[in-house]
């Protein structure tokens, strides 16, 4: 069955449904307060609090809109069936984006004894092995495209803009892009809401270095 879903649904498809259903998977970690993928002894690394005031006011104004429509239209007199098609359609709208709220919460991203696992929510996840790893450090970057992109063999992972911490690798890597594109990369720029803290907790990886925080490259 499974043979025959890859082979009938196009690759991009796939990636969307997958998404959806990560994040539904997400919605109820996030109400019973858990967290994807963390095991026992591995420090999660949040990145969701720089861009938490953005979709948190986006989902306030997605909520609003909700109840502003359906008075409207109920002031025009409009017909039962289109007020609830237009109610179903914003309320789907709703759940996902507290979907996608839910996976930034509960898909961290992880340091542990096997290596680091970069990740964006449900739509982007980078293991690399603890081997892999050469060097850890701090740099500065505010003017990042897009929140996955690749520019030669850098892989930036960014967070409202914003990256913050920069892992070399001793080899390529192959990444798999949100739509299903590989690529190889030797270079995985990320943010972390406290950098400091990652730092220190990759600091336990070895073999790799992590430069201390006053190393900080621009």
């Amino acid at each position: 069955m499974r043979a025959a879903y890859e082979r009938l649904v196009p690759l991009r498809l796939r990636r969307i449904i997958g998404f959806d259903a990560k994040g539904a998977v997400s919605l109820v970690l996030w109400l019973t307060g858990r967290r994807h993928g963390v095991p026992a002894g591995a420090v999660p690394v949040p990145y969701f609090g720089a861009q938490a005031p953005a979709l948190l006011v986006f989902l306030g104004a997605m909520v609003v809109e909700l109840f502003v429509v359906e008075v409207v239209l109920r002031s025009l007199g409009a017909p039962f069936a289109v007020r609830a098609a237009l109610l179903a359609l914003d309320g789907y709208s709703i759940m996902l984006a507290l979907a996608v709220i839910a996976a930034y919460v509960t898909r961290p991203h992880v340091v542990s004894a096997t290596g680091v696992r970069i990740r964006s929510g449900a739509f982007f996840d980078l293991s690399v092995p603890r081997e892999q790893i050469a060097s850890v450090r701090r740099i500065r970057a505010y003017n990042e495209k897009g929140s996955v992109r690749v520019d030669g063999a850098i892989l930036t992972v960014a967070v409202s803009s914003q990256a913050n911490l920069q892992l070399e690798l001793t080899g390529p890597v192959t990444a798999v892009r949100p739509l299903g594109a590989t690529c190889e990369v030797r270079t995985v720029r990320c943010f972390a809401d406290d950098p400091d803290a990652a730092l220190a907790a990759f600091e336990t990886l070895g073999p790799g270095q992590a430069a201390r925080p006053g190393d900080r490259a621009a």
